[in-house]
C-alpha cells in the first residue's frame, strides 16, 4: 500500500461527508471514485474491498458522532459543578471559559462580566484548573445565524460539543474546591502561565508575536494588525504551522545529537515531547497534523516496521486518525486549509517542484500551489482572496520560519533562564517587528489586489475544484502541447467564471438584512445591472473605561452588512441611501465605506445634518464620493425599476425621524414604500399630498413602534406585506402590539427580521416570492 493510502484517505472523507452532510450526493461521488479506482487506477479486489470498508466504517463513525453529539443539560437548569478545560479569553470586562459539567459529562460555555480592574487583573493570574467550581446562571442557546452567508456561532460550537451558554452573574472561580489535577491540565496551566509572562515581561509587539509562535495564541494582538494579515493572505503565519513543527523538532533533533545524545535516544525524546507539544500550543489543526505525521515516521523507526513512509503516506494517515478521533473537525476552517494544502505540496513536490531548480522558483510556485489549493476555502469562509498572499509570502515565511521563531524562543528562554534578556535584542526584535507590521498594514491597503466573487453555491464550489485539479494535472503534464496557452485560459475562468455566473442571474432580489435594532435594506437588480443599499444598521458606541474596552467591539457593519454583501459577491454599491442621521440607521456606513467601493451617497436634505452625517460627508470627500441632498419630487429609472422620493421637503427642518427619505418603488412586479423611521406626522403629509398611494411591500417605520403605521396610513395604502426589521428581544418593546393588531386586522402578511432573521423577495421580470431565512 505505499503511496496508496491517500485513496483511503478520499473514501474516509465521502463515508463521512455522506453522513454529516448529504448522503446522496457523496455517495454518488464514492461510486464514481470506486469505478474510477477500478477502471483507470486497475485496482485489485482485496483492495477495491479495503477501499469499500473503510468507506463504511466512517459513515458509521458519522453516524455514531451525529448520535452522540446531543446535549442532555436540562433547559432548566441553574446550578452547575464544573471543571474549567481551557484558558480562559478575558477581553475588556468580559470574560469567557469553557468547562465541562461535572453531573452531565457535557462541555458548557461560561461568561461573566467583570466588575472591577482590579477584579480583572485577579482573574488574568488565577490558577483555576486545579478546582471543581460551583457555578450558577442563567443558561441558554448561543445565537443562530440569521443571515446568509453569516457566521453559524451555535453551529460552531455544536461542532465542539458545546450546547448552551451560561450567564453567571458572580465570579465563576469564586466557589471552587481544590482538586487532584491529570498531567494534561498542568500542561494547559503552564501554558497559560507562559502567555501571561510573555505578556507582562516584554515589549506588546514582541509578547503579541512571541505567544503565537511560541504558545499558538492570538489574544494579545491587535483585531486591525490581525485583519492586515487575513487580507494580505498571510495570517496562516500567526498559527503555528507544520513548518514551524518541522524546524523545530529538526532543531532539537540536531541539538541533542551534537551534545552527544543517541539517535535512538532522541527519537525516544521526541515522541514523548511531540504530544506534549500539541497541548502546550493550544492544539490546532496544523500542529495536529505535523505532530501526527512526524510521530508516524519516528514510530516506524523505533520500531524497525518494514514499510517505508513516504510524506503522502504519512499524512493520509494522520488524515485517518484524525478524522476518526474528530469527525466534526472536517468543518473546521483551520483543518481544511491545512491539509488542503499540505497535500497539494507533497503531491506537487514529486513532478511540479524538481521542474525548478531555481530556490526563488520553488518559493513562487510552492506559494502559488498553496494559494490554489486553500482557494476554494477561502472563498466559501471569508468570500474573497488576495493576490498579495503569494509576494507576501515570499518575504514573510523565511522572515518568520528563520529568524523570528528561533529568535523569539531564544528570547523566552533567555528571559526564564537570567530573568531579562539583552535589552539589545528586545530592542532588536521590537523594531524589527514593528517595521514588518507597518508594511503589512500598507500591504493590506491595497485593495486592487483582492478579489470578492461571493461564496459558491455547490455548483459552483464543485467547479473549482474541478478546475483547480485540472490546473495541476496539465501543469504536471509537460507532453500536453500549447499546455502553457492552456493554464492560462484555465487561470482566467478559474478568476471569472463566478463574475460570469453572479452577471448573468436574470433574478433580482429585494432584501431585508437581519442587523438586530436597525434597518438595512439591499436591492439587487437583475444581470448586476444595479445595487441600491438603503441603511446600514448601526452599533451605539457609549463611553467606556479603558480596561472595559474590547479588543474587537461588535460592529453592525463592519461583522453583519459587509460580510453580506461580500458573501453575495458585491464589490460596489451605485447608491448608498441613508435615510435619516440615527445611527441604527447609518452607523456602519462607515465600514460599508472603508470595504466597498460606492459611486454615490444619497442623504435627505435637512437643514441641521446630525454629527453621524457629517462624518459620513467628511469620509465621503476623502474618497471622493458624490453625495446628494433628496427631498420631494426626485425620481430616477432603472432597467424597469422606478424609484420616487416622497419626503422631505427641501431644506426640511425639524424633528430627525420626520425628516427621512421616504421612496416609493416599483420593483419586481410590486410597490415598495421604504420610508426610513418616518413618524405619523410625515405619514399623514405623504398621504394627504398623495391621496391615491396604494402600495404592496410597506417597510414599517421605526422598527413598528407606535409612532409610526397610524390607523390612517395603513387604511389608505392598504399593504399586502410588512416588512418589520427589529431587535430580538430588545429593550424598547418594539414591534408594539398595537401595529400588529393594525396590520393583522388588515390582513397584511408580517414578515420580522427577530423571528424570521433576513427577508428576501426574489423575483424574475415582474413575479417574485417572499423567502423568509428561518422558517
Amino acid at each position: 500500500m505505499n503511496g496508496k493510502y491517500l485513496y483511503l484517505a478520499i473514501s474516509a472523507l465521502l463515508g463521512l461527508l455522506s453522513t454529516l452532510v448529504q448522503f446522496c450526493p457523496f455517495f454518488l461521488c464514492f461510486l464514481l471514485y470506486w469505478l474510477w479506482l477500478l477502471k483507470w487506477k486497475q485496482f485489485n479486489k482485496p483492495q477495491l474491498l479495503l477501499i469499500l470498508l473503510v468507506a463504511v466504517i466512517f459513515s458509521i463513525t458519522g453516524e455514531y458522532a451525529t448520535a452522540k453529539n446531543q446535549t442532555h443539560i436540562p433547559e432548566s437548569t441553574t446550578s452547575f459543578l464544573v471543571q474549567f478545560i481551557q484558558d480562559p479569553k478575558i477581553d475588556g470586562d468580559l470574560l469567557q471559559i469553557q468547562a465541562e459539567e461535572q453531573r452531565y459529562n457535557e462541555k458548557i460555555l461560561i461568561r461573566y462580566q467583570i466588575n472591577s480592574e482590579t477584579e480583572k487583573h485577579t482573574l488574568k493570574s488565577s490558577s483555576f484548573y486545579r478546582g471543581i467550581c460551583s457555578v450558577s446562571g442563567t443558561i441558554s442557546k448561543p445565537r443562530i445565524v440569521k443571515n446568509p452567508n453569516g457566521f453559524n456561532y451555535r453551529g460552531y460550537l455544536a461542532s465542539k460539543g458545546v450546547f448552551w451558554i451560561v450567564e453567571s452573574p458572580k465570579n465563576p472561580f469564586s466557589h471552587c474546591t481544590v482538586v487532584g489535577t491529570d498531567p494534561v491540565k498542568k500542561i494547559k496551566e503552564l501554558r497559560y502561565e507562559g502567555i501571561r509572562f510573555l505578556e507582562t515581561s516584554l515589549p506588546p509587539e514582541v509578547a503579541s508575536l512571541s505567544a503565537a509562535l511560541i504558545f499558538g495564541d492570538r489574544s494579545l494582538f491587535g483585531a486591525e494588525l490581525q485583519s492586515d494579515y487575513q487580507k494580505t493572505g498571510i495570517v496562516h503565519l500567526l498559527a503555528i504551522s507544520g513548518l514551524h513543527v518541522s524546524l523545530l523538532v529538526g532543531m532539537f533533533f540536531y541539538l541533542g545529537i551534537r551534545i552527544g545524545l543517541t539517535r535512538e535516544f532522541m527519537v525516544h525524546f521526541l515522541l514523548f515531547l511531540l504530544p506534549v507539544y500539541v497541548i502546550i500550543t493550544g492544539g490546532s489543526p496544523s500542529v495536529i497534523r505535523a505532530v501526527l505525521m512526524i510521530f508516524l515516521v519516528l514510530a516506524a523507526t523505533k520500531w524497525k516496521i518494514r514499510l517505508k513512509f513516504l510524506a503522502i503516506d504519512a499524512i493520509s494517515i494522520a488524515f485517518l486518525i484524525y478524522i476518526f478521533v474528530d469527525p466534526y473537525i472536517i468543518f473546521d476552517v483551520g483543518f481544511q486549509l491545512s491539509f488542503s494544502v499540505s497535500f497539494s505540496i507533497i503531491l506537487s513536490s514529486q513532478y511540479l517542484l524538481r521542474a525548478y531548480q531555481n530556490y526563488l522558483a520553488q518559493m513562487i510556485v510552492t506559494s502559488i500551489i498553496a494559494q490554489l489549493a486553500a482557494l476554494p476555502f477561502l472563498l466559501y469562509h471569508y468570500f474573497e482572496i488576495s493576490f498579495m498572499g503569494i509576494a507576501a509570502n515570499l518575504l514573510y515565511i523565511p522572515l518568520f520560519s528563520f529568524l523570528y521563531l528561533p529568535g523569539l524562543y531564544f528570547l523566552f528562554f533567555v528571559q526564564i533562564l537570567f530573568g531579562k534578556p539583552p535589552d539589545l535584542l528586545i530592542h532588536i526584535f521590537s523594531n524589527l517587528i514593528n517595521m514588518s507590521n507597518k508594511f503589512i498594514s500598507h500591504l493590506a491597503n491595497f485593495s486592487f489586489t483582492s478579489v470578492i466573487p461571493g461564496r459558491p453555491n455547490p455548483i459552483l464550489l464543485f467547479c473549482y475544484f474541478f478546475t483547480i485539479l485540472l490546473i495541476f494535472y496539465i501543469w504536471e503534464c509537460s507532453k500536453i502541447r500549447k499546455r502553457i496557452l492552456f493554464l492560462f485560459t484555465l487561470s482566467i475562468t478559474l478568476l471569472s467564471f463566478q463574475y460570469f455566473w453572479n452577471w448573468i442571474q436574470p433574478v433580482g432580489q429585494v432584501t431585508m438584512i437581519d442587523v438586530g435594532q436597525g434597518d438595512s435594506i439591499l436591492i439587487q437588480l437583475p444581470h448586476r445591472q444595479g445595487t441600491y443599499l438603503i441603511d446600514t444598521g448601526g452599533t451605539i458606541q457609549f463611553n467606556e473605561e479603558a480596561w472595559r474596552k474590547r479588543t474587537k467591539p461588535f460592529e453592525v457593519g463592519r461583522d453583519v452588512v459587509v460580510p453580506y454583501l461580500k458573501g453575495q459577491g458585491i464589490t460596489t454599491i451605485d447608491k448608498l441611501i441613508l435615510s435619516h442621521g440615527d445611527m441604527d440607521h447609518m452607523g456602519g456606513a462607515f465600514a460599508v465605506l472603508e470595504e466597498i467601493k460606492v459611486k454615490e451617497i444619497l442623504l435627505p436634505d435637512v437643514s441641521e445634518p446630525s454629527e453621524s452625517e457629517i462624518n459620513v460627508m467628511r469620509l465621503a470627500a476623502e474618497k471622493n464620493i458624490p453625495v446628494v441632498k433628496v427631498y420631494e419630487g426626485m425620481h430616477w429609472n432603472k432597467k424597469g425599476t422606478q424609484y420616487y422620493v416622497l419626503s422631505p421637503e427641501q431644506k426640511f427642518t425639524g424633528e430627525r425621524n420626520r425628516g427621512s427619505i421616504a421612496i416609493l418603488a416599483k420593483i419586481g412586479g410590486l410597490s415598495w414604500f421604504f420610508g426610513g423611521d418616518l413618524d405619523q406626522e410625515g405619514e399623514e403629509r405623504i398621504i394627504t399630498k398623495y391621496p391615491k398611494l396604494t402600495i404592496d411591500v410597506l417597510k414599517v417605520g421605526h422598527h413598528g413602534s407606535k409612532t409610526s403605521s397610524s390607523g390612517t396610513f395603513i387604511d389608505r395604502v392598504k399593504p399586502k406585506v410588512a416588512f418589520i426589521s427589529v431587535g430580538e428581544r430588545n429593550r424598547f418593546g418594539h414591534p408594539n402590539q398595537e401595529v400588529l393588531d393594525r396590520l393583522n386586522k388588515r390582513n397584511t402578511k408580517i414578515f420580522r427580521t427577530d423571528q424570521q432573521g433576513a427577508i428576501a423577495y426574489r423575483f424574475y421580470q415582474e413575479k417574485g416570492t417572499f423567502l423568509p431565512f428561518l422558517p
